[in-house]
């Protein structure tokens, strides 16, 4: 098959046609599109972009700043804020631009993005805002991050009620290709109506992949005719009162959205019948999973039709156009609302059919049924699974058939198979090797902390003293309500320096104003590690901050760092402040809670992944220096792993006993191990690790690998990457992606990660079609995957992994190394269950179903970093025919990537050599002798 010719910039440069990309990288697009349909009109238009950074929304300020060239080319300017609310209160300022002299552009259209707790701070802002509203030729859209399962949250949130409280308008995108839709659509419906547009994301939305169609011919907006516009229109204007505001917004603005809805026809009907008696509304992810629950009941559209069920897709959930409601109601015995999280769209429904005569009145449901029974809750996610359980019950009255019976018999013996086979051993978040917050989070015996939000999080989960979080900064407030009631005096705080900068100075100045005893733990990291280390705003130094916490009343400050070389005499730190090495943060520790009133220490070092990336690009130092183990001399104690804290000292079983080594691919050269003084510690200074030669990795004399026989795509392929946070699980999503879409075929991507980062579990759902009409839902469903790619023992034996499997339907290739979890650094005797979890694999797929191979020892053997090992997994899984794409078309996406081409190419073919020739790459795999 010939490959389309594909470049990684025609995301941002084609004009027509199918472009790959991920969520982000479509709302990276948007505004470039807007601009283009903006010039094309005759208008000279710029966009203002800002906001703050939070999952699923983590990566968008990323994405820009690699997009740079082409944002800048299409005006586009954007200044990521140093918190939510005043990035709201910018754009409100870009919509002011042309009520003044000196506007260099007819308008500035606007894009804000925000976390959801970020909307719920900036709820002053944006009423303002959208009071105020937009102007002609710019528009607002807010983006809201919401994380409806707290994935990566500390509660679970949804967004859309505070927006309806401002009187906001809310459009709910499904996927991809709706992101560019609706979001084309939202600027136009802002301009028009006067109205800020909410735009909902989530992260099925925004960290998912998919090829989608980018003509600029696929949108077509209208504006009504029949609507009775004010004479003065209903865009910003000056000088504006208050009430008029007010007025203007429920008299005209909110029927201006609605009228604009109506003509444009978002909300539709998208399957029908002839005779119609039982209906479906749902919105955004929902409908995906609707349709994948029909398509898992054996209803297709033409299905569907016949039997008498209509399905009603909204756009804009918020408040809900009424004439396409009663289009969609009428005929209709009974309608289910399927959304996630509390009710918004059932609401409206049953408001807008109250009125209808009872006998001709469809009854409605959703959250509850009639009885009042749970059946939709909101206090979780809805899966396909349970919608195809509801929808079958409610259409058994009237249709039932052996697929249906068949489906649902499955989903109960997956949950009972699950309730027993289940093995109790997790992947959780941990910090990563090196972090500093492994020393800087410790607190003195006697003393407690109080956890903050950011990567320090996780010391609440560890033996640290440590309990009790607040919101995004209010770090340490709580003592404030604690302190005059309890003989305890003093506690620490931890607060991140990007929180610091957010609003977390806030929370210090409000424990001195208290006269409280706190000592707050400033962890100055220089990168905002939780969203990808992205530099903190606003360039904060430690003399700087030093001076700004002397200036707000802290009584003592002490700098702790890992380099106290870097500050020389003379640095302009606050006046008093000591400089202290990390060795001794105890010692300042105790000395600082003797002291009445606010202190702190900012405890000074580089974020540990911060650091690794730094080094691959040549902008770090990395030092010449190595720790090993003597297993030898090593007695197995843990008192390392005590000391650091760190996930790169790992178990090695020896004919003498569980010891310990240093993993040298994951280490990041913190070397705080060694401080335990064990004579089992050796340290190499001035030597590198030994690599094989390029002749050792050679195939020159083998045989060529013949692509084999590739799975038939008669549905869509269902393929689950299961892993560790950090190790390049995402890296195959993108690659299997691109490939599909070099191949023209249908594809989609979903990347579920969380805190993952940290180490904990990642999963990769990717979906393969002949075309991308196939695809529903991008998450695989129960049962769904034709393949488990276990890059993680631990992870593939979850229960989110195992009820993917299908006996004798799935097929499972699982790496089986023993990766340790984060728990073993607290207890040296944790038994690894490899045995027991690669049973329960081995259950959900059938015995012939299931190969295990320990790639991270082949490939670490091979290559030299078991980085390599999920890349020679993707190569066996390949080799064994379980990929429907070809490696000619894997090859390219891997080189197109241009990242570590090479190294990755060589992982993927001796991963697919391996599947051929098992003796030979174990020979060769095989440790070098040292002569």
């Amino acid at each position: 098959m010939a490959l389309a010719a594909v470049s990684l910039d025609d995301k941002y440069v084609l004009e027509k046609g199918c472009v790959y990309l991920t969520g982000t990288q479509a709302l990276v697009r948007l505004p470039m599109m807007q601009r283009q349909r903006d010039v094309a009109a005759g208008l000279n238009t710029a966009c203002f972009i800002s906001g703050y950074r939070g999952s699923p929304l983590g990566g968008l300020d990323q994405a820009l700043w690699s997009a740079r060239r082409f944002v800048e080319k299409n005006s586009i300017h954007f200044q990521p804020a140093i918190n939510e609310e005043l990035g709201a209160t910018a754009v409100w300022g870009s919509q002011q631009l042309n009520l003044f002299p000196g506007a260099k552009y007819d308008g500035v259209f606007a894009m804000w993005y925000a976390k959801g707790p970020g909307v719920d701070r900036s709820g002053d802002a944006l009423k303002h805002g959208n009071a105020a509203g937009s102007s002609r030729y710019g528009g607002v859209l807010l983006l809201a991050g919401d994380d409806h399962t707290c994935k990566s949250s500390t509660l679970p949130h949804q967004s859309e009620y505070a927006f309806m409280d401002a009187c906001i308008p809310v459009l709910n995108p499904s996927g991809v290709q709706e992101i560019l839709d609706l979001g084309l659509y939202g600027w136009a419906m802002s301009r028009y109506s006067g109205c800020w547009i909410a735009f909902k994301t989530i992260a099925e939305t925004v960290d998912s992949s998919a090829s989608v169609d980018i003509g600029p011919g696929r949108i077509e907006i209208v504006a009504p005719d029949d609507f009775q516009m004010p004479p003065d229109g209903l865009n910003i204007r000056w000088p504006d009162q208050p009430l008029d505001q007010v007025y203007r917004l429920h008299k005209y603005k909110l029927y201006a959205a609605l009228a604009f809805a109506r003509v444009n026809r978002r909300d539709r009907i998208v399957i029908d019948s002839p005779r119609p008696r039982f209906g479906i509304v749902t919105t955004g992810k929902s409908y995906l999973d609707v349709r994948q629950a029909l398509d898992d009941l054996g209803i297709d559209a033409a299905h569907a039709a016949e039997i008498g069920i209509r399905l009603y897709k909204v756009a804009m959930s918020w408040p809900l156009e009424r004439e396409g409601i009663r289009r969609f109601a009428e005929g209709l015995e009974e309608i289910l609302v399927v959304e996630e999280k509390r009710a918004v769209i059932e609401n409206q429904f049953k408001e807008q059919l109250y009125n209808w005569r009872a006998d001709v009145r469809p009854r409605v449901i959703g959250k509850f049924d009639e009885n009042h029974h749970w059946i939709l809750p909101s206090n979780g996610e809805l899966t396909p699974a349970r919608i195809a359980r509801v929808i079958a019950e409610r259409i058994a009255r009237f249709y039932t058939s052996p697929r249906i019976a068949e489906r649902l018999a499955f989903l109960e013996a997956t949950e009972r198979q699950l309730s027993n086979n289940i093995v109790p051993f997790y992947r959780t978040p941990y910090f990563c090797s090196g972090c500093p917050h492994n020393t800087s989070t410790k607190v003195p015996e006697g003393s407690r902390a109080l956890a903050g939000i950011g990567c320090h999080y996780l010391a609440q989960f560890m033996d640290r003293s440590t309990a009790t979080f607040t919101q995004m900064g209010g770090e340490g407030a709580p003592w404030i309500g604690q302190a005059p009631f309890t003989q305890t005096q003093h506690v620490f705080a931890n607060l991140g320096d990007g929180t610091y900068t957010h609003s977390g100075i806030l929370a210090i100045r409000a424990a001195v104003a208290a006269k409280v005893n706190i000592t707050y733990k400033l962890l100055f990291n220089d990168a905002v590690a939780m969203t990808g280390g992205q530099p903190i705003d606003g360039g904060l130094t430690v003399p700087a901050l030093t001076r700004q916490l002397a200036a707000e009343g802290v009584r003592r400050i002490a700098v702790v760092t890992d380099e106290p070389e870097k500050y020389p005499a003379g640095t302009e730190f606050a006046p008093g402040t000591k400089v202290r090495h990390r060795d001794d943060l105890d010692a300042i520790q105790r000395e600082l809670r003797e002291i009445p009133g606010v202190t702190a220490i900012v405890y000074d070092q580089t974020c540990a992944a911060e650091k690794r990336r730094r080094r691959k690009r040549g902008r770090f130092p990395d030092p010449a220096k190595r720790v090993f183990i003597n297993d030898l001399v090593c007695e197995g104690c843990g008192d390392c792993s005590k000391t650091s804290n760190c996930v790169s000292v790992v178990p090695i079983e020896t004919e003498f006993g569980r010891k310990r080594e240093i993993d040298q691919s994951s280490c990041n050269k913190d070397y705080s191990c060694v401080e335990g003084f064990c004579p089992s510690f050796v340290t190499v200074h001035g030597g590198t690790l030994r690599k094989r030669s390029p002749g050792d990795l050679s195939e020159t004399g083998l045989p060529a690998l013949p692509d084999p026989p590739v799975p038939n795509l008669d549905e869509p392929y269902g393929i689950l990457v299961t892993g560790v946070g950090g190790t390049g699980v995402v890296t195959i999503g993108a690659l299997l992606g691109m490939a599909a879409h070099l191949e023209q075929k249908g594809c989609t991507v979903l990347d579920m990660t969380g805190l993952a980062q940290k180490g904990g579990a990642v999963y990769s759902h990717e979906r393969i079609a002949e075309v991308p009409e196939q695809i529903h839902a991008v998450r695989l469903a129960a049962g769904k995957a034709n393949l488990l790619l276990g890059c993680d023992l631990v992870v593939s034996a979850s229960a989110d992994a195992l009820s993917k499997l299908q006996l004798g339907h799935s097929r499972a290739i699982v790496n089986n190394h023993e990766t340790i979890t984060g728990d073993f650094t607290r207890n040296p005797d944790l038994a690894f269950p490899a045995g027991e979890m690669q049973q329960s694999i081995a259950q959900a797929t059938g015995t012939e179903n299931a190969e295990f191979l320990d790639a991270t020892r082949l490939a670490t053997g091979l290559l030299g970093d078991s980085i390599a090992s999920n890349l020679f997994m993707l190569g066996f899984a390949f080799q064994r025919g379980l990929v429907p794409l070809s490696s000619a078309a894997i090859e390219r996406a891997i080189t197109l990537n241009g990242v570590a081409v090479d190294f990755i190419l060589q992982a993927f073919a001796w991963g697919r050599r391996l599947a051929v020739d098992r003796a030979l790459v174990e020979t060769r795999a095989a440790p070098a002798t040292v002569p």
